[in-house]
């Protein structure tokens, strides 16, 4: 049985402001690589590192803290749905900006490590239910750059979870997001079902294997989503991406490694479609 309509509106309208933000997450991170930049560095590690949709000022994210009663609901409205991602992260910035306020008012204290603390307690609390994916994202999100493996594990255990996608779909558009395609791509191929899963899937392992000149594995990728039921949402998918591949191989230089940090901006092959 599929899931609600209502429900896969939302989190289909999740992952196209998440989409939004990888976007500028991307640019960010790639902005690394130039010389003049070079004093950002961590800077843009860390912004990049936690962002969710509350820390991207989606207008979800309190400018005070909450009351013990509002604490109190989204508890609980998360302990009945714990993938409410309006609710978990109007929490988590809650629980962010109460812990380093907290951690201001101590001599020496670090307010960014205890807020980012705070987040993991979170998640991992609301990670214990089976039902829970999208709380191993957030941890997945926050452990990625320190400890990739444990964090792609997470990752593939959220995927497992949610048999529709939406899950995979968001793992792979933060993986995206932090400057992460390969590690995306490689997600993507262990847990898609291209039949099963949302188109959504399917667009986003095209799109990173783009974005990770693994162009093969991109046109691979674009057939496989074909397949899926939902045939004209499929061809119209197709009538967006493939002129994507083929404009991304015209740049491509000869024997351009494949995978690691993004070798492609997607949002420069979409100008020169539209031009």
């Amino acid at each position: 049985m599929g899931a609600p309509v209502g429900v896969v509106k939302d989190v289909r309208e999740l992952l196209r402001r998440r989409r939004e933000a990888a976007e500028a997450a991307r640019a960010a991170v790639s902005a690394r690589s130039r010389p003049h930049e070079a004093d950002d560095l961590d800077v843009v590690s860390v912004e990049t590192s936690d962002a969710g949709p509350a820390a991207l000022d989606d207008g979800t994210s309190p400018d005070h803290l909450l009351d013990e009663v509002q604490e109190a609901a989204l508890w609980a409205t998360l302990h009945e749905d714990p993938n409410d991602v309006d609710a978990f992260h109007r929490l988590a910035a809650h629980v962010r900006r109460r812990a380093g306020e907290n951690q201001m008012a101590v001599s020496g204290g670090d307010p960014r490590r205890a807020a980012d603390d705070a987040a993991w307690s979170l998640a991992e609390e609301l990670a214990h239910s089976s039902r829970a994916w999208y709380p191993l994202i957030e941890l997945a999100r926050l452990s990625v750059q320190d400890d990739r493996e444990a964090a792609m594990r997470r990752l593939g255990t959220a995927a497992d979870r949610d048999p529709r996608g939406l899950a995979l779909a968001s793992a792979l558009e933060m993986l995206r997001g932090m400057g992460r395609p390969g590690d995306a791509v490689n997600l993507g191929m262990g847990h898609w079902r291209p039949r099963d899963h949302d188109l959504e899937v399917g667009r986003n392992m095209v799109e990173a294997s783009i974005e990770a000149a693994r162009l093969g594995d991109a046109r691979r990728h674009l057939a496989a989503l074909l397949t899926h039921p939902d045939a004209e949402g499929a061809r119209e998918l197709e009538q967006e991406l493939r002129p994507l591949i083929d404009a991304a191989a015209a740049k491509l230089p000869p024997h351009t490694p494949a995978g690691g940090m993004p070798l492609i901006d997607l949002r420069d092959l979409k100008t020169i479609q539209g031009g």
